[in-house]
């Protein structure tokens, strides 16, 4: 079974949400994130990860802009 963990999306229009996803072989979460809007892919936001230097905190995903 794989590892996952919570990663919280910063900026955008997801900030303050947190996704769980799944940690490759080495240990690292996905590089991108794309958060679906209320219309799916058409709404979709790109998110990209980033180490983080809060406490308890590894990652987080900081929004990069509309993925269209």
């Amino acid at each position: 079974m794989a590892s996952t963990v919570q990663i919280p999306l910063v900026g955008g229009a997801a900030d303050g949400e947190t996704v769980m996803v799944e940690l490759d072989s080495n240990g690292r979460p996905p590089l991108t994130h794309h958060h679906l809007g209320s219309k799916g892919l058409a709404e979709a936001q790109i998110y990209e990860l980033e180490s983080d230097d809060q406490p308890g905190r590894e990652w987080v995903y900081s929004w990069r802009g509309p993925a269209v």
